[in-house]
């Protein structure tokens, strides 16, 4: 722990300028052009001291000068060696650098270095720009919602940021982690509240790291789709209802994930599109695909959201306005 605190003193050295301009928390609001912007960066697999992990950060620093995004949002996955909270903020600089507020949500490699995913959630709350919320009481899962802002509205759009675990939890079922009861309960009363008090079912968004097993289910069905599918979705064999609950709460307009890392594809399922970021690692993990960022720009006022996917080498692909392009 004497080493976490260190780096803790250190990301706030590293972001003065950023809490010199800063009361708490950054709040998000839409720009003057009606537009908010989302850079996600998936998979980094950041390893500290590592030369094939440069490239990662070279990626995220060319996203943020590229792309300008209001915020970034990391799913997963983000720093896979020791110590981590020396990886931690090393990815982090750039963003912090460059003032850009910014959520994570974890993956299943994110907790098996030197920090637990408790403790890697209170090293990031000493990060400027950190958006990240205490859980619930009584909470094990770090779970939080934001909201987007506009003119004197208290809230015209809704963030969710899950954390879909790590591994099976079951002796007799294999393979990854899966929403438990608890946060697709969480996920219900959230949208519920935020529905009653606005009148109006406000656009949201989720992100999370493991997809969902409809993502399969929907990319083997006709639906529309763009981008790619190389290898098989690693979803849990468990399947608790939180797709069930989004579909029914009406206000998730897209879920995003990351996990596999040769997938880009969003496919729309039911009006949700199941989208995959693009991979953001360097050289420390498996991925043939040319690293970059999925970006998501919401429109105020309406129920739809532009995305594309930027490349390292500048290339812009897969741009699509949904729903309307994927009908």
């Amino acid at each position: 722990m004497k080493l976490v605190r260190a780096f803790m003193c250190l990301a706030f050295l590293a972001g003065s300028i950023f809490t010199a301009n800063s009361q708490g928390k950054p709040k998000l609001s839409f720009n003057q052009n009606g537009t908010f912007k989302i850079a996600q960066f998936t998979d980094v697999h950041f390893k500290p001291g590592v030369p094939e992990s440069e490239p990662s950060l070279e990626l995220i620093k060319f996203i943020i000068e590229t792309e300008k995004p209001d915020m970034v949002a990391f799913s997963g996955d983000i720093v896979t060696g020791r110590p981590a909270a020396e990886g931690w903020k090393t990815v982090l600089a750039p963003v912090i650098e460059a003032g850009v507020p910014f959520a994570v949500t974890l993956g299943n490699h994110d907790d098996e270095q030197d920090l637990t995913r408790s403790q890697i959630r209170e090293l990031l709350k000493n990060f400027p720009g950190y958006l990240g919320k205490k859980p619930a009481a009584k909470s094990k899962y770090g779970d939080y919602l934001l909201k987007v802002n506009a003119d004197k509205k208290e809230e015209c759009a809704l963030l969710y940021f899950l954390d879909s675990n790590a591994y099976s939890t079951l002796d007799s079922v294999k393979g990854y982690g899966w929403f438990s009861f608890d946060q697709v309960n969480w996920y219900r009363k959230q949208s519920m509240k935020n529905t009653l008090k606005n009148g109006e079912k406000l656009p949201a968004l989720a992100y999370f790291h493991i997809p969902l097993p409809e993502y399969k289910t929907a990319f083997d069905s006709d639906a529309k789709r763009s981008g790619q599918r190389n290898e098989d979705e690693c979803s849990p064999e468990i399947n608790t209802g939180m797709f069930t609950a989004m579909l029914l709460g009406g206000d998730v307009m897209g879920t995003f994930v990351g996990h596999d890392h040769v997938n880009d594809y969003l496919v729309n399922h039911y009006g949700i599109a199941l989208t995959y970021g693009r991979w953001s690692g360097g050289k420390t993990t498996y991925g043939n695909l040319q690293h970059g960022s999925r970006i998501v720009v919401l429109e105020q006022g309406k129920k739809q959201f532009k995305t594309w996917m930027r490349l390292r080498d500048g290339q812009m692909i897969d741009e699509a306005l949904f729903p309307d392009d994927l009908k």
